[in-house]
C-alpha cells in the first residue's frame, strides 16, 4: 500500500510558519531569499505553504533558515522538526479520505479542539452504531465490510480522547442534533447516554444549544472545528487551524483573521448555549424520548 502524502500536515505548518516568521522578521522578500539561498522562488513559497505536499529537504530548510539570518538553534530546530515528521496511522488506512489527514494530523498534536456541530454528532463522539447508520445511509453503493472499515476508522481516531496529556474537547451541539434520530430510537438511546457519559469526562465538554434560543451566533453556517496549541511566542510550538465540514470534502484555514473569527463565534456560541451542567439535564431528557 502506498502512503498518501510524505510528511503530516501539523508539522508541515510548523516549518511553514516558521520559515515564514524568519523571512518577515528579516525584512526580506521570498524573491530576496530565493536569490540568498541560490533557489527558486517557487521553492521559497512552496515551503511557506504547509499544504504542499512535496517532500521536504533538510538541506534546502536549512539554506532558506540561514537566508533569513536564523540562529544556529532556531537552524536546528526547523531541521528536527522535518526528521521528526512522521504518519500516523490514518494515512495507510483504506476507509480514511484523503482529505481527513490535516484533520488526524492536527488533532495529534492539538491541545484543545472546539466543535460546533448543526446536524450529527462529532464524530470524537459518536458510538459504532451510530456511525454504521450514518455511512449506511449515506454511503449506500459500498460494500458491507467497506462499511465496517469506515467504523473501524472511526473508533480509532477518538483514542485521541484517551491520551495523555488529554485533549481538551469541548463541543457545542444544536438541539437538533438530539433530535434528529439516526439508526433508531435504540441506537439514539445508545448515542445520547455515550454523550452525557463523556461529558462528564474532565477533559470533555458538552453544551446544548437549544431551539427556545431563536438565533444564535452561527447563524446558517455548518459544522465547524477549531483546533490549537498555544506555545510561548515561537511559531513552531503554537498552532491554529480552523476544519470546515463540506459535502465530501473539507476546507483547511490557517490565515490569523479567518482563525480568530471562527473563535470569536465558537466563543458567543458557548455563551448562548446551555451551560454545562444544564446540557446534563437536557441530554437526559432528550434520552428519555427514544426510550419511551
Amino acid at each position: 500500500m502506498t502512503t498518501r502524502g510524505s510528511a503530516g500536515p501539523a508539522g508541515r505548518m510548523q516549518i511553514a510558519r516558521g520559515l515564514k516568521e524568519l523571512r518577515t522578521r528579516s525584512g526580506l522578500t521570498q524573491s530576496e531569499v530565493a536569490k540568498r539561498a541560490s533557489m527558486s522562488v517557487g521553492t521559497v513559497n512552496r515551503y511557506e505553504t504547509w499544504q504542499d505536499r512535496a517532500k521536504l529537504r533538510v538541506p534546502t530548510i536549512r539554506a532558506l533558515a540561514d537566508a533569513c539570518g536564523a540562529s544556529g538553534a532556531e537552524r536546528e530546530a526547523l531541521s528536527d522538526l522535518v526528521r521528526n515528521l512522521e504518519n500516523g496511522w490514518w494515512m495507510d488506512h483504506p476507509a480514511v479520505p484523503e482529505v481527513m489527514d490535516p484533520l488526524m494530523s492536527f488533532e495529534a498534536v492539538a491541545a484543545y479542539e472546539h466543535v460546533y456541530a448543526n446536524a450529527l454528532v462529532p464524530g470524537l463522539l459518536q458510538t459504532p452504531a451510530y456511525a454504521l447508520a450514518l455511512y449506511q445511509t449515506r454511503d449506500v453503493r459500498e460494500e458491507p465490510d467497506v462499511i465496517e472499515s469506515k467504523v473501524d476508522a472511526r473508533v480509532k481516531r477518538q483514542a485521541i480522547l484517551d491520551r495523555s496529556p488529554a485533549l481538551h474537547l469541548w463541543v457545542v451541539l444544536d438541539e437538533a442534533v438530539l433530535r434528529r434520530s439516526v439508526g433508531g430510537p435504540e441506537v439514539m438511546a445508545e448515542q445520547i447516554d455515550h454523550l452525557h457519559s463523556m461529558a462528564q469526562r474532565p477533559h470533555v465538554d458538552v453544551q446544548v444549544l437549544q431551539f427556545t434560543l431563536g438565533a444564535h451566533a452561527a447563524g446558517s453556517g455548518g459544522h465547524f472545528v477549531i483546533l490549537g496549541r498555544e506555545g510561548e511566542g515561537s511559531p513552531l510550538d503554537s498552532m491554529n487551524v480552523v476544519y470546515l465540514e463540506l459535502h465530501r470534502r473539507g476546507l483547511y484555514l490557517d490565515a490569523p483573521g479567518e482563525v480568530q473569527g471562527y473563535k470569536l463565534m465558537f466563543d458567543y456560541l458557548r455563551s448562548q448555549a446551555a451551560d454545562t451542567a444544564a446540557s446534563l439535564k437536557l441530554l437526559a431528557a432528550a434520552r428519555q424520548e427514544f426510550t419511551r
